[in-house]
């Protein structure tokens, strides 16, 4: 497996061998002993799911302490931009974000620490899974808004369709007022 470190800590990309024949392909979404190696969680409790129709934009969305997730992320089917952006305030990449362009036919796949904001948008229709360092809880769900002019991500499309959760979540200044952004 071939692994991309970012210019963000602890944000990688893994691109796993794929071996294909006339019968379709194989390939290791996860390697307990590979992944220790790189120092990544190896305590997975939750794995999700969904799928979007091409458009779709989902995100950036997160989980306060004390239920922060990290997630391993790829798409099972299709291709996505998928946006990581570092929300620890004591980061010195605080605020900057990571584009990956995860698609099925590669099986690349990016590794996204707790404290981070994560979103995607499908850039066709797409199955999108992910494996989580925690489970779910409603009541530390946070985000920054897929649109902050601060982070001024270009998200690769026009007019995405955006949830109208998505669509009311606060700013990144709104969010860290105490944090120079």
């Amino acid at each position: 497996m071939q692994v991309r470190h970012t210019a963000i800590e602890g944000l990688i990309e893994l691109i796993p061998r794929v071996f294909e024949d006339e019968r379709g392909y194989f390939f290791e979404s996860y390697n307990k002993p590979l992944f220790a190696s790189l120092g990544l969680p190896m305590d997975f409790v939750q794995d999700n799911q969904s799928f979007s129709v091409k458009g779709v934009l989902r995100g950036l969305h997160m989980q306060n302490e004390p239920f922060a997730q990290g997630k391993l992320v790829r798409v099972a089917s299709g291709q996505v931009l998928d946006i990581a952006v570092d929300l620890r305030p004591d980061s010195p990449t605080f605020g900057k974000y990571e584009t990956f362009l995860l698609d099925a036919k590669l099986a690349n796949m990016a590794y996204i620490p707790e404290g981070f904001g994560h979103g995607f948008v499908a850039l066709e229709d797409s199955i999108f899974t992910y494996k989580c360092t925690n489970v779910y809880n409603k009541a530390s769900e946070s985000g920054i808004i897929w649109n902050d002019p601060d982070l001024n991500i270009d998200w690769g499309v026009k007019n995405p369709i955006v949830s109208d959760k998505d669509q009311e979540l606060l700013t990144l200044r709104e969010v860290f007022p105490h944090v120079a952004v």
